[in-house]
């Protein structure tokens, strides 16, 4: 079992900047997982951001926020991290940590909400104009 805690969201202005954190717990190792975020607005389809494989702390970020949002993660305090620069109304969702107990990396399945085993209860972000 992995738990996953989001923090860090709130109320900001456009071109604001915001850190949101997950806090990474549990019995299993995720030595080997792939951990992500995802947003979901209303109305709207959970959406892949980034990811990240714990291992080696390899990267892979949606085209949609490359350059502007960055996966990072703090080993020591199993802590997943994304900081995300010049906000926009449009980021404005729920967001979510996501862990893949066993990440494919063929044909961007990390992309996928349907191969994450384990979900927290997300954090809101609202962009205002």
């Amino acid at each position: 079992q992995v738990q996953l805690v989001e923090s860090g969201g709130g109320l900001v202005q456009a071109g604001d900047s915001l850190r949101l954190s997950c806090a990474v717990s549990g019995r299993t190792t995720i030595r080997y997982a792939g951990l992500a975020w995802f947003r979901q607005a209303p109305g709207q389809e959970r959406e892949f951001l980034a990811h990240l494989r714990w291992s080696d702390s390899g990267t892979y970020t949606a085209d949609t926020v490359k350059g502007r949002f960055t996966v990072s993660k703090d080993n020591a305090k199993n802590m997943l991290h994304l900081q995300m620069n010049a906000l926009k109304p449009e980021d404005t969702a729920v967001y979510y940590c996501a862990a893949d107990m066993n990440p494919s990396y063929v044909n961007s399945n990390y992309e996928r909400a349907v191969e994450y085993d384990y979900w927290g209860q997300g954090t809101q972000v609202t962009v205002s104009s």
